[in-house]
């Protein structure tokens, strides 16, 4: 007998096994592996970023909807996270948004990120049926925070589930979108209609709305489960300068228009009556008086991001003693569709720049 030649052939049976094996795999798990190898940490603060290769089943969950945190983390368990438990928890933020239009007839959208240290990820996706965008995830509510990053594989798993979590973005119809905390009862809208939840809403935005009244028109054909027993309301802008703010008074939905070529929101409700309770009437003001002086034009983005700066957040304590911050700054660009990203209060260092084109 030709010890050899057996031990070859075992030896070559073993390697067609191990590449048809993993063939298999690969095939079956290759666009989860693409989008893994694409995470890369970009700054310290920490911002990561990441591109989603391959569609995430948005389209099946509009089919059922969810009507709480628990009955998306279900669905994103069964869809995406291949059975690997993750949980999705929304605190007490608080945020500033606002539109405007620069000397060069941009339209850009700003936003603040207030709450405790959040480490963030910036995601790309391009849905098989919707549009390409980009959005913030804070990894925070994700469970990820400054002792435990996405660093190894079993943990970078968890962030397949960030197309789920969005709380601001840009698609590629120039229609941006940012949800901003209020203090008063969580809505929880009760008709026949399909069911969504706060991420979900920003996510339905981005992935189907190319202008604000195809923005407004969606959210009315859902109904809204506010995450995490808060309330939430939405700044919405698009291509053609055009915002409003969506609003849920008494579980109704409310659409705050501005008279002029600009808006702004904070952590209080807009809509007119005995409604405008709530903080962040400061950062409002700030916000207001610069625009209202350029009538709502600003020289470029880095004079938005001047905006956002006025209006950040330096370290504090919140309302439930927690020490926060405005954790980011982003200035989208509803014309060029870019993204330029400030981590940590850092203005006076290069943004991180980002584009859809």
């Amino acid at each position: 007998m030709n010890w050899k030649k057996i031990l070859k052939r075992v030896f070559i049976g073993v390697i067609v096994f191990v590449l048809v094996v993993g063939g298999v795999f690969y095939g079956m798990f290759r666009h989860e592996i693409s989008t893994l190898m694409s995470l890369k940490k970009v700054d310290d603060y920490t911002l990561y970023t990441m591109e989603y290769d391959g569609d995430y089943g948005f389209d099946d969950f509009l089919k059922t909807g969810a009507s709480s945190d628990g009955e998306l983390v279900d669905f994103v368990v069964k869809k995406l996270l291949k059975g690997l438990p993750v949980e999705f928890s929304i605190p007490n933020l608080g945020c500033s948004t606002f539109n405007a239009s620069t000397k060069d007839g941009d339209k850009i959208f700003g936003r603040n990120f207030d709450l405790t240290y959040s480490p963030a990820l910036f995601v790309k996706t391009k849905p098989d049926n919707g549009y390409a965008s980009m959005s913030i995830v804070n990894l925070g509510f994700l469970g990820f925070n400054k002792e435990r990053q996405p660093d190894s594989l079993m943990k970078q798993m968890t962030t397949l589930a960030a197309p789920y979590a969005p709380l601001d973005g840009l698609n590629e119809k120039g229609l941006s979108i940012g949800v901003l905390l209020i203090p008063d009862d969580a809505t929880n809208q009760q008709t026949d209609k399909v069911d969504i939840t706060t991420t979900t809403a920003v996510r339905l935005v981005l992935d189907k709305a190319a202008t604000v009244e195809e923005a407004i028109s969606l959210l009315k054909q859902y109904d809204m489960h506010s995450s995490a027993k808060s309330a939430y309301h939405f700044q919405i802008a698009d291509a053609s300068g055009k915002s409003v703010v969506v609003e849920y008074i008494h579980n109704e939905i409310s659409i705050v228009k501005s008279e002029k070529s600009y808006q702004m929101a904070t952590n209080f409700l807009l809509t007119p009556g005995d409604y405008d309770f709530g903080h962040g009437q400061d950062r409002y003001e700030k916000m207001k008086t610069i625009l209202d002086q350029n009538q709502g034009i600003v020289e470029d983005e880095k004079d938005g991001m001047d905006i956002l700066n006025a209006a950040s957040s330096d370290w504090h304590k919140n309302d439930r003693g927690e020490d926060s911050a405005t954790q980011w700054s982003v200035i989208y660009n509803n014309t060029d569709l870019t993204a330029k990203i400030i981590m940590g209060r850092k203005y006076n260092e290069s943004a991180h720049e980002f584009s859809l084109k």
